[in-house]
């Protein structure tokens, strides 16, 4: 005869090695460190005065007439 299991044991290490799975899978999709994210809005911030500073009026709104 085979092993005598516990089921909800079973159930409960089933349960997690699928838990396991889906945060693998999750800080693969969302996972970046805080340098990571502060290095993204500084190259951010820096494009967009970049840009505002090549306006010629300086205003936010370029013109419509063309």
């Amino acid at each position: 005869m085979g092993d005598v299991i516990n089921l909800r044991t079973a159930r409960k290490a089933r349960d997690r090695a699928a838990a396991a799975a889906q945060t693998s899978a999750n800080r693969m999709k969302f996972g970046r460190s805080k340098a990571e994210k502060q290095a993204d809005a500084a190259e951010t911030t820096r494009r967009e005065q970049l840009l505002d500073g090549t306006l010629r009026d300086g205003s936010a709104q370029p013109d419509p007439s063309g």
